[in-house]
């Protein structure tokens, strides 16, 4: 996923079905023939390199034929939600993320995968990245999903400019530092530091909430007391925005990702806080800032580290009446064999990392990955999605808050912040009417 995240409506044990008219890539869902199974993913670069690979080899060694559905992230979300709540069963196996695992096991519509890895030593559990492992892994101690790729955030930055300009970073600033640096570098030319300020719980929300935990809030308490309007995170979220209106890019309410990422490799910006995805992008070898880049730890002020964590993985849905086939397709896709075959026909710049330990032990993938492999390994390593901040939290995540009901809570609070960066309004006033919001959520959670 080119981390650029999109609303994904409140699902929980009472989810409403959502119809749609969804179009499909490959065969459909359901039916198939009995050595087969229906695979619903999204269609992101990635996972349309998995269908391009499967029927001649997972399906040439396993006789087992793979139908895929293949769809944009929100229609595909919906669809999950549709047919995983309502069990379905017309998808065996569908991608979904660390934020849905949690709650879908929770509401019994994954299968539980231990007793399978238990029988499958090629598999290696244990080479799965701790971090990734646990976001998906539920309250009851067992592995619902198995990732396909992972990623957090770190800093990425111009050396040339830095050198030109006298300047340094450590490898795990602070985030005063990065603000120093980003008023020394800037000119009329080039801005200092490039910010999400798009509007989305996965676009401005994801870095700005990993600046929250770093500065010491939180969404909300242990006891769901909301703290959206607290000192702490009123500070991070001044901070943030001041950052981003004094030296951060132009245009920066409707900027996200992809913004960032043209911004980068057009010389416009000489940083950018993001996902670590990113940096392969920008270290392509058609990439005109190839080679020019340096990389930090994600900037902190009161914790250890601050990166966030995403994954896209496979779940195999409880109803689904072909199960064993279903895990055999989870185990060839998320595991060394995949990376190998990848590395081999595609490159291995495109090989889905961020999962495992092993991947970074690879020669040809250090070479093909350039200074930020290592950096980038350590950013996910160090990522604590049960213990993000300086407090006790009572939902998982750390650039989100592991509800049904943050997707929808998060995109009004970004709508109100994005307002904040374009100087509609100010971070108090965004903040008192988001404290509103949240103590609406937190009503429902309160004395559970």
């Amino acid at each position: 996923m080119p981390s650029i995240r999109t609303p994904l409506r409140a699902f929980g044990a009472a989810t409403a079905v959502l119809l749609l008219a969804s179009a499909c890539s490959g065969a459909g869902g359901g039916g198939g023939g009995e050595n087969s199974v229906n695979v619903l993913m999204v269609n992101n670069p990635q996972m349309q390199d998995l269908q391009k690979l499967t029927a001649d080899n997972f399906t040439k060694e396993t006789g087992i034929k793979v139908n895929f559905t293949v769809l944009p992230e929100n229609d595909v979300r919906d669809k999950i939600s549709q047919d995983f709540s309502s069990q379905a069963g017309q998808y065996d196996v569908a991608t979904i993320s660390n934020y849905e695992t949690p709650m879908y096991a929770k509401n019994g519509w994954l299968a539980p995968m231990d007793d399978f890895v238990a029988k499958d030593s090629a598999f290696d559990q244990a080479d799965i990245l701790e971090p990734i492992k646990q976001s998906l892994t539920a309250e009851d101690g067992k592995v619902y999903a198995q990732p396909f790729y992972g990623e957090s955030s770190f800093l990425m930055y111009r050396k040339d400019i830095f050198e030109a300009k006298g300047v340094t970073l450590p490898e795990k600033p602070t985030w005063q530092q990065v603000a120093e640096a980003a008023q020394k570098v800037a000119s009329p030319e080039v801005r200092g530091i490039c910010l999400r300020g798009q509007p989305g719980w996965g676009q401005v929300m994801a870095p700005l909430t990993t600046v929250v935990n770093t500065f010491g809030g939180t969404w909300f308490d242990k006891d769901w007391q909301p703290q959206v309007n607290a000192p702490e995170f009123k500070e991070a979220t001044k901070f943030y925005v001041d950052l981003v209106r004094n030296y951060g890019e132009a245009g920066a309410p409707q900027a996200g990702f992809a913004e960032c990422l043209n911004n980068m490799t057009q010389g416009k910006v000489a940083m950018w806080y993001d996902a670590t995805v990113a940096a392969g992008l920008l270290e392509a070898d058609d990439s005109p800032v190839k080679g020019k880049l340096g990389f930090t730890q994600a900037p902190v002020v009161k914790t250890e580290s601050s990166g966030w964590l995403y994954t896209w993985a496979f779940g195999i849905q409880k109803a689904s009446k072909k199960q064993e086939n279903a895990w055999k397709f989870v185990s060839w896709a998320s595991g060394k064999g995949y990376e190998e075959l990848v590395g081999k026909n595609l490159g291995w710049s495109k090989v889905p990392d961020g999962k495992r330990s092993s991947t970074y032990q690879r020669a040809e993938y250090k070479q093909s990955s350039g200074t930020f492999s290592a950096m980038a390994e350590a950013a996910i390593k160090n990522a604590k999605p049960l213990n993000p901040g300086v407090q006790e939290r009572p939902a998982p995540g750390i650039q989100f808050v592991g509800i049904p009901e943050f997707t929808d809570l998060g995109t009004q609070v970004s709508q109100q912040i994005s307002s904040a960066i374009a100087g509609a309004t100010t971070v108090d006033e965004a903040l008192e009417s988001s404290q509103q919001l949240a103590e609406k959520v937190a009503a429902k959670y309160k004395g559970q």
